[in-house]
């Protein structure tokens, strides 16, 4: 039979009504564009009316020139489920390598996914499972996906990789990677997988949300160790929020990410690192124009990579631990990161250190940065319990306490055999970390009674502006301010090299130092080399 160029769904068989099962229906609907674009060349498009289309046990495999199209978010639902088949994951759409022998000469191309929502709820494997996704798609070219609200699918909501000359617009993930323990590959809201086009892929992620999602907000991953990380890859101004990791580069080469929002993210805000499928860390990327706030641990944590990277123009504040932090960890690159640039950045308010190097640096630049009020988690150890004290899903409060505000940012509560880490407090309350993304509640086994007792540990020290302890060779430092003008003041020193750190070489000029809690520098090793001068103490 003749299919004109724009169908719509319901009259060719699909019900929409929350209880049929629409997946049948939906898979021959599918094929039959796909046959006849395959036929006369020309793209179709699939409309989708208001309803909630159930997708039943089993995912649809997607056709080269087949578009999507609902009538909205919220309106337009497809609701994916697997009662029948527990072992089988249901992504609304996928089209994989492995599965259905996707490449660069079998690609899925001129593909529009536009306007309707994905509720990934209904889908349990025994297992998890990175099949689970809500769409699972690879070697697209040409492919636009743009308002798509994507939620509660066990693995990855929207999981499509090596796609070039593609726009990915307006995508809100909420709550994906359900079943992602922390630890698993995907569990992400937007991951996307990269190097499969070689070494360039057109690739703009714009105004993108990301919140609660089980790994990460966004990211972007090279997917085989021996492909060279490619460059295109644009990331901008996205949200991501109360993730495990907030926008990550796992193995792009000049990733672009600006204007864009990190916060209440748990591990890290930004992070570069081994932790993708291929154990590359990116390198080349520039950072600007974002603001990096309020994470549960790093602001920006950074490591396994040769180099180099620009992060420009950021603020960088109110987190956890530290605002910024060079470390690499186990199994990745562990070479010396060379050429890394921190360039106009507002880094203060931190929990600890504003910059922390605990890996080796080679010819580092920092440029014009204002580094102040670090050090916040300055007050002592603490207890309590009995009258006063209370606790909810995601605070506790002492009637009787009286606590420096924000001193204990960052510190670990422990409530018998429960802890929990606290976000910011007041002089009489804590504020709690979710126990994991997308979570309601702080406690892992209930919220503690009324009266319980608590313990907060002391201070760490010193809490520095700029901490070395790692080696530091040929470093242009120039133009910084490191101070703190709290009062009482919680940045010890501007800078401190520990007796595990080392400076070596490069220009230290036209810094102002002065104004820490303590001194202006600390030198457990001295540098060594180079030339320091006209810097204020």
């Amino acid at each position: 039979m003749s299919i004109p160029l724009t169908v719509d769904a319901r009259e060719y068989g699909l019900v929409g009504d929350g209880t049929t099962n629409d997946q049948p229906a939906f898979e021959r609907l599918v094929d039959a564009l796909g046959d006849a674009c395959a036929a006369d060349g020309r793209p179709r498009t699939l409309r989708v009316p208001a309803g909630r289309y159930v997708m039943r046990d089993r995912p649809t495999v997607w056709r080269s020139g087949v578009s999507l199209v609902g009538a909205g978010r919220g309106a337009t639902c497809f609701v994916l489920c697997n009662p029948g088949s527990p072992t089988t994951p249901v992504p609304l759409a996928w089209f994989t390598s492995q599965q259905h022998g996707a490449s660069r000469d079998n690609h899925l191309a001129d593909i529009t996914f536009a306007h309707f929502e994905i509720d990934g709820s209904g889908v349990r494997t025994a297992g998890y499972d990175p099949l689970a996704k809500g769409l699972g798609m690879q070697y697209v070219l040409r492919g636009r996906f743009s308002d798509l609200y994507v939620h509660d699918t066990a693995a990855t909501g929207f999981g499509c990789d090596f796609l070039q000359d593609t726009v990915v617009e307006g995508v809100l993930c909420e709550r994906c990677g359900r079943q992602d323990s922390g630890e698993e590959m995907g569990g992400a809201g937007i991951g996307i997988g990269i190097g499969g086009w070689g070494m360039v892929e057109r690739l703009t992620v714009t105004t993108c949300t990301a919140i609660g999602n089980g790994t990460n907000g966004i990211f972007v991953e090279l997917q085989r160790e021996y492909w060279p990380p490619p460059r295109g890859i644009r990331i901008t101004a996205c949200h991501a929020e109360d993730n495990r990791f907030g926008i990550s580069d796992w193995g792009a080469d000049g990733l672009l990410v600006t204007s864009s929002t990190m916060i209440a993210n748990h591990d890290a805000g930004f992070d570069v690192s081994s932790q993708g499928t291929s154990g590359i860390g990116g390198r080349g990327g520039v950072v600007t124009g974002c603001v990096i706030d309020g994470n549960v641990g790093d602001g920006i944590g950074f490591g396994n990579t040769p180099g180099p990277y620009a992060l420009r123009g950021n603020r960088i504040s109110n987190n956890g631990q530290y605002g910024y932090r060079q470390h690499n960890l186990a199994g990745g690159d562990q070479e010396t990161a060379t050429d890394i640039v921190l360039e106009a950045n507002d880094i203060r308010d931190n929990a600890l250190d504003g910059v922390r190097v605990d890996a080796p640096l080679l010819d580092p630049s920092l440029v014009a940065n204002r580094v102040r009020s670090n050090g916040r988690r300055a007050a002592p150890a603490t207890s309590g319990g009995g009258e006063g004290v209370r606790y909810d899903d995601l605070s506790m409060t002492d009637d009787h306490a009286d606590w420096p505000a924000d001193g204990h940012r960052g510190k670990r509560l422990v409530v018998g055999r429960q802890s929990a880490v606290v976000v910011f407090n007041t002089a009489t309350g804590l504020s709690l970390a979710p126990v994991r993304p997308g979570a309601g509640t702080a406690w892992s086994d209930g919220t503690p009674a009324p009266g319980s007792a608590y313990r907060l540990p002391g201070a760490p020290g010193p809490r520095s502006g700029l901490t070395v302890a790692a080696a530091v060779t040929g470093a242009q430092m120039h133009g910084n301010r490191i101070w703190d003008p709290m009062r009482p003041p919680t940045q010890t020193h501007a800078m401190w090299i520990t007796a595990e750190g080392s400076w070596t070489g490069g220009r230290v000029s036209d810094n102002d130092f002065g104004g820490n809690a303590s001194y202006a520098m600390r030198f457990d090793t001295p540098p060594s080399g180079g030339r320091w001068r006209d810097n204020d103490t």
